[in-house]
């Protein structure tokens, strides 16, 4: 198909599209969106993966979720209500503090439809601190089997920047793209030094806290995504989201740099081309 905008990271694996996840695809086909489904589980991830052989405008990332490596509430729209339940009355679902199986990853992460490990790292914002070590582990488990595989990692890393990079350097020979990223321009260029791509999602349409970054950021080192179903950007606002709305992403990206949408649009495809080595 002819691909006119890449969604680095979305969701649509999720039981938020339970009702309509052809229809959503469909609606990014016919705009034009190629999407990276991302897995957040060992569920999500064979799920993502069941998309990306099903449908052409799909590719795949499988991984476990820092927040995913031990128990604790979250919203039900990832695995539905059902998991809400089990909350014992407290909002959203209960994660199940999944054991990360390094091998039946690994060998989900063969299939030539998986572009990328992960999404992975660490995630402070809640957490436990008991729970970083886990985290810390199986972020190097994620980053040993991208190495095995060649392919580049997918980062989720919140309120750990300096960690993540740490580990990243002593274990990481493959490279890939810090996803949603909402560090500072300091923290950006550590990053960017190291040879990993930032990518930026609807909220950019709404705040101007990244502005600086994204003003910053050397154009060949971004990319666009929209973590759907959250962060709806304006229009869209209230909805819930989907990879058709990345244009908005786009559109945001080459207001806050004030350079033409189109060559904007050409080289967001053209950097997701190159990290993900996707056609």
């Amino acid at each position: 198909m002819d691909m006119k905008y890449f969604d680095a990271h979305t969701h649509v694996n999720f039981a938020a599209y339970d009702e309509d996840r052809e229809e959503t695809i469909e609606r990014a086909k016919e705009a034009g969106v190629v999407m990276n489904v991302v897995g957040t589980q060992r569920d999500t991830s064979v799920s993502a993966v069941e998309l990306a052989n099903k449908y052409e405008n799909v590719y795949a990332t499988i991984g476990l979720h820092p927040i995913h490596t031990s128990k604790s509430y979250h919203d039900e729209k990832e695995l539905g209500p059902s998991f809400a339940k089990a909350s014992e009355g407290k909002e959203g679902f209960m994660s199940r503090g999944e054991r990360f199986d390094r091998s039946a990853y690994e060998e989900l992460g063969k299939n030539p439809r998986v572009i990328a490990i992960g999404e992975c790292g660490l995630d402070y914002y809640r957490c436990d601190e008991s729970t970083k070590e886990t985290q810390k582990k199986v972020f190097v488990e994620h980053i040993e089997i991208a190495n095995r595989l060649k392919k580049p990692l997918m980062l989720h890393i919140r309120d750990a920047y300096d960690d993540a990079l740490e580990i990243l350097k002593a274990h990481a020979k493959v490279k890939g793209d810090t996803h949603f990223f909402a560090g500072d321009w300091q923290t950006a260029k550590k990053f960017l030094d190291f040879g990993f791509t930032l990518s930026f999602t609807g909220v950019l349409t709404f705040t101007h806290d990244y502005d600086e970054v994204v003003k910053n950021t050397p154009l060949d080192m971004l990319l666009s995504e929209t973590d759907a179903p959250y962060v709806t950007p304006v229009p869209h606002r209230g909805k819930r989201n989907e990879p058709a709305y990345v244009v908005e992403v786009v559109r945001a990206i080459a207001r806050i740099r004030n350079q033409d949408f189109d060559e904007i649009a050409t080289q967001l495809i053209e950097n997701a081309q190159r990290v993900f080595s996707v056609a």
